[in-house]
């Protein structure tokens, strides 16, 4: 299945530099966190992200090169698979054609209110995951 990809900006302050003089590692989650919810934001019906709520689960990153103050860094992140409650993304942090960081990243959906799991029911994956006839809420009618 082909996903939509999404790509944030993100804008680096002073206070993401660390003590080498580059963006510190630790920021990179954060970047991550926001391409992820503003991906769910673009693409979930207003509904779904009225309901429900994210909670990371794991990250796996492979850092490739450093981040610096005066950079224009793009986090394009895509939503490779659902299951159950689960969503399992892919971003790729940045700068011009330069791959910056890799992450592969597990998150669980929960019910805004109770904070319990929710189920990714298709009604919710197929704007993410657009249907090869053109068709339904994820497509580009």
């Amino acid at each position: 299945m082909s996903a939509k990809p999404y790509a944030h900006p993100i804008n680096i302050k002073p206070a993401d530099i660390d003590f080498m003089g580059h963006v510190n590692n630790a920021r990179y989650l954060g970047w991550v966190q926001d391409a992820v919810l503003a991906h769910w934001q673009k693409f979930a019906p207003a509904d779904a992200v009225a309901e429900r709520a994210w909670v990371a689960l794991k990250h796996e990153i492979t850092y490739r090169k450093p981040a610096f103050l005066e950079d224009d860094i793009i986090a394009r992140t895509v939503l490779e698979s659902t299951r159950g409650a689960r969503a399992f993304y892919h971003t790729v942090i940045e700068r011009g054609e330069e791959v910056l960081a890799e992450v592969k990243s597990s998150w669980c959906c929960i019910d805004a209110k109770s904070l319990r799991p929710a189920r990714i029911g298709e009604e919710i994956a197929s704007y993410f995951f657009p249907r090869h006839d053109g068709k339904g809420p994820g497509s580009e009618d």
